[in-house]
């Protein structure tokens, strides 16, 4: 059954499509799965993405490339506020460990799991695999070269208001500039210890040594190449930064698959494709695995 799904865009349910791959098969996973908490029991497809981008297109929010809509949304902070908030991280946690049952199933011992989210969630992601089987290794900080500061100026609030004091408040907002990108990282425990389980399956030890470099938690210098006109996805990783994790963590030959269960645009199998190992890329959205295998098509050429 593994052969059908091995170099392949797969468009469908990733629990669906994971449920018919064998046991301990797949070498490795990475993922950059929605960050937002709406999506939870909604159709979060392209149309509904491009809808609420297209609201924000001429707002004041600062950041106009990711689609509004989480438990970080605006109102009043009341209690109903935050028991709104908790009650929709306890979905996400319990969707996240969804998908993470049938991907500690497929994956090989040893193997290891990167999964992207935001610095105020990835700490969810991390549990709610431990709670499927997965051991949590770290949290490697992609460094971007820029970031935004995304909280209320409160200096300026109180200006609008005709507070008189507004310039006590010089400085002051509701959150730091965040210039950093949190990638949890777990692993299937390993078949006894590191040498049964790298002589059976091949995986379970990290590349960390470069030449004379020893390689840290911390990625940053990441190369951004430029997007193709028809890539409309709105969180489109750097190849480079996923062509380093997934050289990080695996052989580069034919023996080995990785799967990445919210494809997107495809970067990590073109990242894949690109490094000589097969790959598994699933996505609900017919519009982005068109884009997916576009990309692997222009590649080929």
């Amino acid at each position: 059954m593994l052969k059908e799904f091995k170099d392949e865009i797969i468009c469908g349910d990733c629990v669906e499509i994971m449920a018919q791959i064998p046991n301990a098969s797949i070498s490795g996973c990475i993922t950059d799965p929605p960050y937002n908490y709406e999506i939870i029991g909604k159709n979060w497809d392209n149309n509904e993405v491009q809808r609420r981008l297209q609201r924000i297109k001429n707002g004041k929010t600062l950041i106009k490339n990711v689609p509004y809509g989480s438990g970080l949304s605006g109102g009043v902070r009341n209690q109903r506020w935050y028991q709104k908030n908790r009650e929709n991280v306890l979905s996400y946690d319990k969707w996240v460990e969804e998908w993470g049952k049938e991907l500690f199933r497929i994956l090989k011992p040893g193997a290891f799991v990167f999964v992207f989210n935001s610095s105020r969630t990835v700490a969810h992601i991390q549990v709610s695999l431990e709670n499927v089987g997965f051991y949590a290794r770290d949290i490697i900080v992609w460094k971007r070269n820029s970031g935004i500061p995304k909280g209320l100026n409160f200096t300026k609030k109180l200006e609008k208001l005709g507070y008189a004091n507004s310039s006590d408040w010089i400085g002051w907002h509701s959150c730091l500039r965040n210039e950093w990108e949190g990638i949890a990282l777990l692993q299937k425990p390993l078949q006894n210890n590191y040498l049964e389980t790298v002589y059976k399956f091949g995986v379970g030890l990290l590349k960390a040594k470069e030449k004379d470099c020893f390689l840290s938690n911390i990625l940053q210098n990441i190369k951004k190449e430029p997007i193709d006109k028809f890539n409309n996805h709105p969180t489109v990783k750097p190849l480079d930064l996923i062509e380093k994790l997934i050289s990080l963590s695996i052989p580069l030959n034919k023996s080995h698959t990785i799967i990445d269960p919210f494809n997107g645009s495809g970067t990590t199998s073109l990242a894949a494709k690109k490094l000589g190992i097969s790959y598994i890329g699933i996505d609900k959205s017919k519009d982005y695995c068109e884009i997916a295998r576009k990309r692997l098509q222009e590649f080929s050429k």
